[in-house]
């Protein structure tokens, strides 16, 4: 299975994403959305729409899905077995506003460098 997530690298939408591909050990391409403009344009041209995260999974787009919707086209196109196990981070939402909070300092903690 050939499989390409476009991700931002901080997002409760990613993570959970990133976590049902960890419960399940599949391999895939995370793809930095956020840090490289090339990679968004990528993902708008191939899902038709600017909304985030996007997963190809051999060549079928889910377009702006949570983890739990991978879970379950996984599942049900018979991609994966049945796994009970849980996962680290919820898989069916965004950051919460104290996650956001937490980002934002930490972003602001580091100094700017213009060289």
């Amino acid at each position: 299975m050939k499989i390409k997530a476009y991700l931002k690298p901080h997002c409760g939408w990613s993570m959970g994403v990133r976590a049902i591909f960890q419960k399940y050990d599949l391999p895939y391409q995370d793809i930095d959305i956020i840090n490289f403009p090339e990679n968004y344009a990528e993902m708008v041209r191939k899902s038709g729409q600017p909304l985030s995260p996007s997963v190809e999974i051999d060549g079928i787009m889910l377009a702006d899905v949570s983890g739990e919707e991978v879970e379950s086209y996984l599942l049900s196109n018979e991609l994966v077995g049945t796994r009970d196990s849980a996962t680290a981070v919820p898989t069916d939402r965004g950051c919460s506003d104290a996650e956001h909070e937490r980002m934002r300092q930490q972003a602001a903690s580091k100094p700017l460098r213009f060289f």
